[in-house]
């Protein structure tokens, strides 16, 4: 059995260093997440700054469900300035979950948890009911099969709170991309938006069981009063994306 596996099949990620950068891989030739060395809290990946496009919808949740960890860049970015919210993080892999020190993701506390889990599992059993779910789960073989299937979006969904809010992370490139997409768009009755990010490779998908997106399409473009402005304006070229092709989409 090669080295880079242990008894369970979970490959062992490994962290590229530059001087300004940590990156997590699987492969050298796809980055899992990146981290700024002297910024660890940006969010370095332009699709992780366009998934937080939820803030658009919901500036306050007061839970927020994560399916994959990766360097924690996502993680540590609401647990910092969405701090009235509960997190919980699922990832599935002890290697990548190792690392969470070198990435300088916090320890647990009363409402911020990483644990080791199936996200199929969480979502068909969450812990409570959810304002957000983010799903950003790859392995070394892309998005695997039970992080995609009908069932696991109707778990999703199910998942929620009334208006509660789905954020997929899926590769354009993918063969099944368009099946994807039409199984989220299933699974929340055309309720659904698609959002490229700027690097023209990943697709971000917002989902609702309510009405946040329709209502969406009025809201203006400025920070809520609460929220950092520093984060804001690193946020704000993405959020104005999202906002782009809200308007151009005709809900079911």
């Amino acid at each position: 059995m090669p080295d880079t596996a242990n008894a369970e099949g979970h490959v062992k990620p490994f962290v590229y260093e530059t001087l300004t950068t940590k990156a997590l891989h699987f492969s050298i030739c796809e980055i899992q997440s990146r981290m700024q060395s002297l910024k660890p809290l940006a969010l370095d990946l332009d699709y992780t700054r366009t998934m937080m496009g939820f803030l658009l919808f919901n500036d306050r949740p007061d839970t927020i469900g994560m399916i994959g960890l990766g360097g924690g860049s996502l993680a540590k970015f609401c647990r910092a300035y969405v701090p009235q919210a509960r997190i919980d993080v699922v990832e599935i892999n002890p290697h990548v979950i190792a690392l969470r020190d070198v990435f300088h993701v916090p320890p647990d506390d009363a409402r911020f948890s990483v644990r080791r889990g199936d996200g199929a599992d969480f979502v068909r059993s969450p812990p409570h009911r959810l304002d957000v779910l983010m799903v950003d789960g790859y392995d070394t073989d892309g998005i695997p099969p039970a992080l995609c299937s009908q069932g696991f979006y109707d778990d999703c969904h199910d998942s929620l709170q009334s208006e509660g809010l789905l954020v997929v992370n899926l590769h354009m490139g993918h063969c099944d991309y368009a099946l994807h997409v039409e199984r989220v768009r299933r699974a929340f009755d055309g309720r659904i938006l698609v959002v490229g990010d700027r690097d023209c490779g990943n697709s971000i998908v917002f989902a609702c069981n309510g009405r946040r997106l329709q209502h969406g399409r009025t809201a203006q473009l400025r920070r809520p009063r609460h929220f950092d402005s520093t984060a804001w304006e690193e946020l704000a070229p993405n959020l104005a994306d999202v906002m782009i092709e809200l308007r151009k989409t005709a809900f079911d």
